[in-house]
């Protein structure tokens, strides 16, 4: 089949014998997918949103994909005085209910950008990070935060590679949860991603199930460079879900707030909003003191603490930092998955 693809390109996938496997597959389960949806499939070259954060630009996928949830919250913690210790009460509270904030938002806004109007640069507007900073209680839980109005008026692979010209590249690739569908078109050796999952069946939300239309994706491969003259900081991820931005948004935090190197951010242990909407429970690793977390609880946060093979729910990164004076990288790779950094 590979060599298929590689003699007769996208054409070989979507409208060949491997097509018809897919179809016939997905038909046979109950679906809907023709050789006419396959064969209309197209991709677009979108240009990547971003914003600064402490000198440095970081780069995500636009809507339809969920990055700018990470730049929502950085924004807003970018507005917030942040208490020095990195896993203390006060800290985690802050960027807990920065995440709460803006995935109230995301949730809402991320579609297809073909089928809805998408305000970013109001979302991602300085104005709106201050607006919605003013919704933070420093001392209380706030599990009901609404979307604002900015418009004036398990199955992941990831890795991150630079060169010596210091040419970068993130990627994550997945079928999603798990083995995606589960299901293999025969003969062919793959299973079939569910991607689907993420639409919203409520007929008047920009994200609702339709034709031809792109749901809401957690794939979120990171970038970022130094924002005063582009050049590369670093390519950087942290794959699984709704965790990913909220993955993202620690990684800064550990490496441009606290000072740590990529092997070192990736191993701070982390707090994930279950199941990334503004009131989830959090998860909370082993590593975080008991008495913080007793702390969390105590301001209203539903935590739940999280220990062993539980912790793939805190996703899997890979970093390379590239040293702005020297050009010597500086990679990490996440202690909670199988994974290596390395260099040629």
């Amino acid at each position: 089949m590979f060599r298929e693809l590689a003699e007769g390109g996208k054409d070989a996938f979507y409208t060949g014998w491997i097509a018809e496997r897919i179809v016939e597959r997905v038909q046979g389960a109950g679906g809907t997918l023709t050789m006419e949806d396959l064969a209309a499939h197209h991709s677009t070259w979108d240009e990547p949103a971003s914003t600064v954060y402490r000198g440095i630009r970081v780069y995500e996928c636009p809507p339809n994909g969920q990055g700018i949830t990470a730049l929502l919250a950085l924004n807003i913690l970018r507005q917030l005085d942040l208490p020095p210790g990195p896993l203390s009460v006060e800290r985690l509270h802050l960027v807990i209910e920065a995440l709460r904030v803006a995935f109230a938002d995301t949730r809402w806004y991320i579609a297809d950008p073909a089928h809805s109007l998408i305000p970013l640069a109001e979302l991602l507007s300085e104005a709106y990070a201050a607006e919605r900073a003013t919704l933070i209680d420093p001392d209380h839980a706030t599990l009901d935060q609404q979307r604002g109005a900015p418009a004036a008026g398990s199955d992941t692979v990831q890795f991150v590679v630079v060169d010596g010209e210091g040419s970068a590249c993130s990627m994550v690739n997945s079928n999603y949860m798990g083995f995606g569908t589960g299901m293999v078109p025969e003969g062919t050796g793959f299973s079939l991603q569910n991607r689907g999952h993420n639409f919203s069946l409520d007929p008047d939300h920009p994200n609702a199930l339709a034709p031809g239309k792109r749901p809401y994706h957690t794939i979120i491969p990171g970038m970022a460079v130094h924002a005063d003259d582009g050049s590369l900081y670093g390519p950087f991820g942290v794959m699984g879900g709704f965790m990913q931005p909220q993955g993202h948004v620690q990684v800064m935090l550990s490496l441009l707030d606290d000072g740590l190197d990529a092997q070192q951010a990736l191993d701070r242990p982390r707090i994930c909003i279950a199941d990334g909407t503004a009131g989830g429970t959090v998860a909370l690793e082993e590593g975080i003191p008991v008495g913080v977390m007793a702390g969390l609880a105590a301001m209203g946060h539903p935590v739940r603490p999280v220990s062993g093979m539980g912790r793939a729910v805190f996703g899997r990164g890979q970093i390379i930092i590239r040293d702005r004076e020297t050009g010597v990288l500086h990679a990490g790779s996440d202690p909670r998955a199988d994974g290596i950094a390395a260099g040629f």
